[in-house]
């Protein structure tokens, strides 16, 4: 088994993300130039379908709905071509996408409206957002996808100490995104060893203007993405590189977003 190299890319929220977190994403990838790139979801913010927008309201006619739908698909596929430009520019090409919380909010949409309109199947995430036509392998929302001896979803828990949750609760190495900031737990195991839970931050724009839901409520997110060496045997090693003000310094040298 070859050396395996991954990025591991976590919420996006196209078109709300933060520009120059992105682009230091897509300039480490030419350094890393990993084989593998793991996106873990909410790669849309989805507002035209949100689970909140319309809760105790009345949903719109879809003649009124759907333009919006429309144009924010439109949008998060401008996202993701940024991440298939990179990926082609390294000549990565095993991709994955998992499915995250708000992604599927597309599904639920299409799924409370298909009987009266079957035509709007074209409109499930993975379909809107082309992504077998992309190249990637897709996972629905936290369906684990397993590589080595590493797991990956897009989240499951957000509790104060969620790295500690998602290690006991599923038992073994994993990665997630979800809650936007970034933790790390171990625990020893008899039988497995040393086991751990990464929580690998995010790449939404942070701006209380953005985020008018939170009210101007203080929050602890982190804009980050990780890497992953995978060892022959399975075992792998993961490094989390935090970005600040748009910048990050990557295996010594300055990387900044903030730079066409």
């Amino acid at each position: 088994m070859k050396h395996r190299r991954a990025i591991v890319i976590p919420d996006q929220h196209f078109p709300i993300h933060d520009v120059s977190a992105v682009n230091v994403v897509v300039k480490a990838m030419e350094v890393i130039k990993p084989d593998i790139m793991v996106n873990l979801g909410d790669i849309g913010e989805w507002e035209s379908v949100s689970a909140w927008r319309w809760k105790g309201k009345k949903l719109p006619d879809l003649t009124f709905q759907l333009p919006l739908v429309d144009e924010e698909i439109e949008k998060v596929n401008a996202g993701l071509d940024i991440w298939d430009e990179a990926c082609a520019k390294v000549g990565c090409k095993t991709k994955y996408m998992l499915q995250g919380n708000h992604d599927a909010w597309l599904d639920m949409f299409v799924e409370n409206k298909v009987g009266d309109h079957p035509a709007l199947k074209g409109y499930k995430f993975d379909r809107a957002c082309n992504l077998k036509k992309r190249g990637y392998k897709y996972y629905q929302h936290n369906h684990p996808l397993k590589i080595g001896k590493l797991n990956f979803i897009h989240g499951a828990y957000a509790t104060v100490y969620h790295a500690k949750k998602h290690l006991e609760s599923y038992g073994a190495n994993i990665i997630y995104a979800h809650v936007h900031d970034c933790q790390r737990h171990t625990l020893t195991k008899l039988d497995a060893g040393t086991i751990g839970s990464w929580a690998i931050g995010n790449l939404k724009d942070h701006s209380a203007e953005k985020n008018k839901w939170l009210k101007g409520r203080l929050h602890n997110w982190q804009h980050a993405f990780a890497i992953v060496d995978w060892y022959t045997n399975g075992n792998f090693k993961v490094e989390v590189v935090d970005i600040q003000d748009g910048m990050t310094y990557l295996w010594g040298d300055l990387i900044d977003g903030n730079e066409n």
